[in-house]
């Protein structure tokens, strides 16, 4: 089944990363809807190991706010909500619980490099799919890779040893902040047919 233009243009082609927001609120219920989508995107054996962090309160922020470098300060804190996206690098501990047709748990104890590798890989699409679930229930996104990690660390994930990966503000996008878009690649210039 395709999808029909009007949804293809909300995810992808009308779609743009947001710089400014509205007054217009994001709720709690509609985090949970956010939530309820990206969880069934596939990851391999089930891992899932991303972890979310809505950031909405002003408490929060300002507990975000040292980490964030200069240029996406202002549009982080007037986010209605700013997502800390991170894996658990002990994210194996839950598959016997996620993934209980074989002994998957077994793959990554004791094996830190191949725990990594597959808690980033697997948590950085979680974060697509959150991206997209987001677009497909009307909240526009606004992905960052401008901040200090380390800092996001100490401040949010200190007792349970998370680590980030990326920053989303979540709203409703004030199309005046738009940059005009960027240039994309032709299919020739990114992609090989082997």
């Amino acid at each position: 089944m395709s999808l029909d233009p009007t949804a293809l243009a909300a995810l992808f082609t009308d779609a743009r990363t947001q710089n400014k927001w509205t007054d217009q609120p994001v709720t709690d219920a509609e985090l949970e809807a956010i939530f309820d989508l990206v969880k069934m995107g596939p990851t391999s054996a089930n891992c899932s190991p991303a972890r979310f962090v809505f950031v909405r309160t002003p408490e929060g922020k300002e507990k975000l706010k040292p980490a964030l470098s200069a240029g996406n300060l202002e549009k982080t804190m007037t986010a209605p909500v700013t997502v800390i996206v991170a894996h658990d690098p002990h994210f194996y501990e839950q598959l016997p619980k996620l993934f209980p047709h074989a002994d998957a748990r077994a793959w990554f104890a004791g094996n830190e490099t191949l725990a990594n590798e597959t808690a980033f890989r697997n948590g950085s699409m979680q974060a697509a799919y959150l991206i997209m679930a987001a677009r497909a229930l009307g909240i526009d996104c606004g992905p960052m890779s401008g901040f200090d990690k380390s800092k996001v660390d100490a401040a949010f994930f200190a007792s349970s040893g998370w680590k980030t990966n990326m920053l989303i503000n979540l709203g409703h996008g004030d199309s005046s902040g738009l940059f005009p878009r960027s240039p994309r690649f032709a299919f020739d210039e990114a992609c090989v047919l082997a």
